[in-house]
């Protein structure tokens, strides 16, 4: 037998769900019953559905759990595309090079972000900044985003960034400092598309390609390895 998989809207859209479809309903009651042109109602009902369901899509939230051992591994925080795999400097937390593994969030896909390891959140910070698109390198530095740093319980510091784009001016951070944190569990949500990085050590070993698309709290996109190891005490 097939399992079905469980969806619900998120709680994010909850609100916003509501308050739209109580507008457009009375939107359109208006117009059949005051206006009284049909060919006016039925097309205005058409565009509110298509709408409606368009940013119902949006807010979907999957029930997910990772299939498999995740000791070790770096998990996707969100869906998307694989946008860029480099090099960089981290001048916002480590200021030192890291790995950065950035993914685009289309506004087709889950906008739930999840936590890429397991271990215990040592840093939350939220930086203002512009709304540029989210697939520009820049936006990693320049547009308003979030900050969570992760350490493992091998002593390896993850940073994760929430990142905002031109369409997305709302991000919603539940990490909080010295709590665990589980790769099943959410860490956040971006509403109307935008772009998740990750920073990881240099030499972490790499599992996924550019522009390969990926599943939140699903797809393995990286590997520590031992060259990685911090003491706990640091």
């Amino acid at each position: 037998m097939r399992r079905i998989k469980k969806m619900k809207v998120h709680r994010e859209g909850t609100g916003l769900l509501l308050s739209m479809f109580t507008i457009l309903f009375i939107v359109n009651m208006s117009l059949y019953y005051i206006v009284g042109n049909k060919f006016l109602f039925y097309g205005a009902l058409t565009v509110s559905t298509i709408l409606f369901l368009i940013v119902l899509n949006f807010f979907r939230s999957p029930y997910r759990r990772f299939p498999f051992d995740s000791e070790g591994l770096v998990i996707a925080p969100a869906d998307g595309t694989i946008v860029a795999i480099e090099e960089v400097m981290e001048n916002e937390y480590f200021h030192d090079k890291r790995l950065q593994v950035s993914i685009f969030m289309s506004v087709f896909n889950v906008h739930a972000n999840w936590f890429p390891v397991n271990g215990t959140v040592k840093r939350v910070s939220h930086q203002n900044g512009r709304f540029q698109a989210a697939y520009l390198p820049k936006s990693s530095t320049e547009n308003e985003r979030s900050t969570i740093v992760i350490r493992t319980d091998y002593g390896v510091d993850v940073l994760t960034r929430q990142i905002a784009g031109a369409m997305a001016r709302r991000i919603v951070t539940y990490a909080t400092e010295r709590e665990l944190c589980h790769v099943d569990e959410q860490m956040g949500f971006i509403k109307f598309g935008s772009r998740v990085d990750t920073f990881l050590p240099v030499g972490t070993e790499i599992l996924v390609d550019m522009d390969q698309k990926v599943t939140g709290n699903q797809t393995p996109i990286a590997r520590l390895g031992k060259i990685t190891y911090i003491p706990q005490n640091q």
